[in-house]
């Protein structure tokens, strides 16, 4: 054993690490090593959010929210999902039609509870998906939202926040202004669930929207 260590060590060692390469980088493909969202936020516009909103987003609500499963680290994540782009480009055409397939697999998957709306409208026409005030799905016939969505610029719990400033280069075009003043526009509800399948700690993000919508209301 001596011997063919002797010679076959380096092959062992290279072998090793190669290995591990291997795992490190398929691991990562697969999210194996990364750490678990404790809510998710699906945003459904007609353009991207710049970075630095999508960034005030997760911050605002990790100041709401607390380690849901218990890892270590309160995680946001937010999802961007864009539609309604009238756009004849062949290139924004997919580009939007490859988002609209992604957004119904989060719904489908049950990722986002949250979802951030230009056009709540639009969004319950097309996926009646938006929860009822006590948490219910809506009636086969109700495409109403006004019991099911809190504007963001009407909720002091959420504009009172200090968001900072977004800086978006598009185009050739440098934009610059204030978080809250793009997220004034949006509206957030939450999803119902039609099936016994539910997003990760779903009880969780309930008591969450339960706090934001009593506040609002109270505001």
């Amino acid at each position: 054993m001596k011997n063919w260590w002797y010679y076959h060590k380096w092959y062992v060692i290279i072998g090793i690490i190669l290995f591990l390469i291997a795992c490190n980088l398929i691991g990562n493909a697969l999210g194996l090593f990364q750490k678990s969202p404790d809510l998710q936020i699906a945003y459904v516009g007609k353009a991207p959010l710049p970075p630095d909103t999508v960034a005030a987003i997760q911050e605002a609500f990790t100041s709401l929210a607390t380690d849901y499963n218990h890892d270590g680290e309160t995680l946001v994540q937010v999802n961007q999902y864009i539609n309604g782009n009238d756009d004849k480009d062949m290139d924004t055409a997919y580009y939007q039609y490859a988002s609209e397939i992604t957004l119904i697999g989060d719904i489908s998957d049950c990722d986002s509870y949250f979802f951030l709306l230009e056009d709540p409208n639009d969004f319950q026409r097309t996926y009646q998906l938006l929860a009822a005030a006590d948490g219910s799905c809506p009636e086969q016939s109700d495409y109403e939202t006004a019991d099911k969505i809190l504007q963001w610029s009407n909720c002091p719990v959420l504009t009172e926040m200090e968001l900072g400033a977004y800086t978006d280069t598009s185009f050739g075009q440098t934009t610059t202004g204030s978080n809250q003043d793009i997220l004034s526009e949006l509206y957030l509800g939450r999803r119902c669930f039609y099936t016994d399948a539910v997003t990760e700690h779903v009880r969780e993000c309930s008591q969450l929207w339960d706090t934001l919508y009593q506040s609002c209301q109270k505001d």
